[in-house]
C-alpha cells in the first residue's frame, strides 16, 4: 500500500510539475515582460539601489522596511534549491538546463514584480493593526474570486508545513550528521528553539533577523564561490562554452535531452526563485512603501539575486569542477565540486552554507504559512499554527527519510502557482496602471532633484 501511494503522488508531482504548468508561469512571466516593456532590465540598477540604500521608507504605511521585505523574500527562496536543485537540474538536464535556469529567472523577475504591486495594491490592515496581503488578497479583493483566494491560501499553509520547514530542517540535520557527526535529535531541538524564538514575534522580528542573517549567509555562499571563480578565471570560458553547446547542440535537439534540459531547467529554477507560486508577494505586502510599483522593483531584485546570482555561482562551479560524469547527485556533487578547487574546506562550506540557506527558508516561510492560515481561520489560530510549525521544524530533523513528505509538499508547492497565475493574467490591466502611475512619481522625483 505504501509503495503503491507512493508511486501515486510521484505521478501526481509529475503532473503537476509538468510541462502545462511549465509553460503557464514562463509564458505568463513571458507576457508580463512584454507589456512592462522589460522592465527588468530598464528598471534593474534603480532596483537594486532601491533595495540596498541606507535611507529606507519609515514613514509609508507598512510593518517593515523594503530591505526588511526583500531579506524575508529571499531567506525563504534562497535554499536548498540553490546548492542542490542546481545539481539536481544539471544532473538530469545536462549542463543546458542552466541556461534554461537563466531565462526562468529574467522572465521570473517581471512575475514577480505583478506579484508585488499587487499584493502592496490589495493589502488590508489586521485587527493587530499589522499588513496582510498576497495572492489570497488579490484574487478576492481585485479578481473578486474569493475561492481560487481560499485555494491558494489552502495549498500554501500545507506547502509551509512540507517544502518550508520539514523538509529543509530533515537537510539541516542529515547535513550536520554527514559532516560533524552531529545527532539529529540535538539539530532537532536547537533548531526548535531557534524557529520558536524568532517567529514567536511575528513579521517585525523575523523581518529584523533576517536582515542580519540573510545577506551573511548570501556573503558567505557567494564568496566563497567567487574565490572559486577568479582563482581559476582561466576554466570560465570553457565552462559557459560548455553550458550553450550543452543546450543548442545538435545532440540535444535530436536526442530529445533539450527536452529535459527545458524541463529541469525551468522546473528547478521555479522551485529556487519561486516566481510566480505566489509565496514572495506575502512578504512584499507588509512593506512600508508609498507606491506600489516602489515595491514591486525591490522584489523582482530578489529573483536576480537568487537565480541569476546564486544559482549561477553554483552551476559554473559544478560545470567546472568535472565532476559530473561521476554518478553523484544533489548536495554530494555540489560538495565534490567545491572540494576540487578547495580542498576538504569545501565540504564545510557547502555544510554551513546549506544549514544557513535552509533554516533561513524555514523563517520566511513561517510568515507564508502564518497570513494563509489567518486568511482562512483568523487570528485564533495564529497561535496554534505557530505551535505546530515549532514542532513539525523538530520532527523533520530527526526523521531519517522524508521523501514521501517532499513529494507532497512539492504537489501543493506546484499547486499554489494555478490560482496566482490566473490572478497575475487577469490583473495584469491593474499592473501596467500602477506602473504607468509609479513613472510618473519618479519623473516628478527626478524634476524636484533637478530643481533642487
Amino acid at each position: 500500500m505504501g509503495t503503491s501511494f507512493s508511486d501515486w503522488i510521484s505521478t501526481v508531482s509529475d503532473f503537476v510539475w509538468g510541462p502545462p504548468l511549465l509553460v503557464f508561469l514562463v509564458g505568463t512571466g513571458i507576457y508580463l515582460t512584454i507589456r512592462l516593456g522589460f522592465i527588468q532590465i530598464t528598471k534593474l540598477p534603480y532596483a537594486l539601489k532601491l533595495a540596498f540604500t541606507k535611507h529606507q521608507d519609515d514613514t509609508s504605511e507598512g510593518d517593515i522596511s523594503h530591505f526588511q521585505a526583500l531579506m524575508t523574500a529571499l531567506a525563504a527562496t534562497v535554499g536548498t534549491g540553490n546548492i542542490v536543485g542546481v545539481a539536481t537540474a544539471v544532473v538530469l538536464g545536462g549542463p543546458g538546463a542552466i541556461v534554461w535556469m537563466w531565462l526562468s529567472g529574467l522572465f521570473g523577475m517581471a512575475t514577480k514584480y505583478a506579484e508585488a504591486i499587487l499584493a502592496v495594491k490589495y493589502r488590508v490592515v489586521d485587527e493587530k493593526g499589522q499588513m496582510a496581503g498576497g495572492p489570497m488578497y488579490y484574487l478576492e479583493r481585485g479578481l473578486k474570486q474569493k475561492w481560487l483566494g481560499v485555494l491558494f491560501a489552502a495549498f500554501a499553509s500545507l506547502a509551509a508545513f512540507g517544502i518550508g520547514n520539514g523538509v529543509q530542517t530533515n537537510s539541516v540535520a542529515l547535513a550536520m550528521k554527514s559532516t560533524f557527526d552531529v545527532p539529529l535529535y540535538v539539530t532537532g531541538i536547537v533548531l526548535m528553539v531557534a524557529t520558536g524564538i524568532v517567529i514567536i514575534g511575528g513579521v517585525k522580528s523575523i523581518g529584523k533577523v533576517v536582515s542580519y542573517f540573510v545577506p551573511f549567509m548570501i556573503f558567505f555562499y557567494v564568496g566563497s564561490g567567487l574565490v572559486i571563480l577568479v582563482m581559476n578565471y582561466d576554466l570560465i570560458p570553457g565552462a559557459i562554452a560548455t553550458i550553450f553547446s550543452s543546450t543548442f547542440s545538435n545532440e540535444a535537439i535530436t536526442g530529445g535531452a533539450i527536452g529535459a534540459a527545458i524541463r529541469y531547467g525551468v522546473a528547478r529554477g521555479v522551485f529556487s526563485n519561486e516566481a510566480g507560486l505566489g509565496s514572495a508577494p506575502i512578504a512584499a505586502a507588509a512593506a512600508k512603501t508609498d507606491f506600489p510599483g516602489r515595491q514591486a522593483l525591490v522584489s523582482m531584485t530578489q529573483v536576480f539575486l537568487d537565480t541569476l546570482v546564486v544559482c549561477s555561482i553554483t552551476g559554473l562551479t559544478l560545470v567546472m569542477g568535472g565532476q559530473l560524469d561521476t554518478k553523484l547527485e544533489g548536495v554530494e556533487l555540489t560538495t565534490a565540486s567545491f572540494e576540487v578547487f578547495l580542498g576538504p574546506t569545501g565540504k564545510y562550506i557547502v555544510t554551513i552554507g546549506l544549514v544557513m540557506f535552509a533554516f533561513s527558508t524555514v523563517l520566511g516561510w513561517s510568515y507564508y504559512g502564518e497570513k494563509s492560515i489567518y486568511y482562512l481561520f483568523g487570528q485564533k489560530s495564529i497561535l496554534p499554527y505557530r505551535i505546530l510549525f515549532v514542532l513539525v521544524a523538530g520532527l523533520g530533523a530527526m526523521t531519517t527519510n522524508l521523501n514521501m513528505v517532499w513529494a507532497i509538499s512539492d504537489v501543493f508547492n506546484g499547486l499554489m502557482a494555478i490560482p496566482n497565475l490566473i490572478g497575475l493574467i487577469g490583473l495584469s490591466g491593474v499592473v501596467i496602471a500602477e506602473t504607468r502611475l509609479f513613472r510618473e512619481q519618479l519623473k516628478r522625483e527626478e524634476a524636484n532633484r533637478k530643481i533642487s
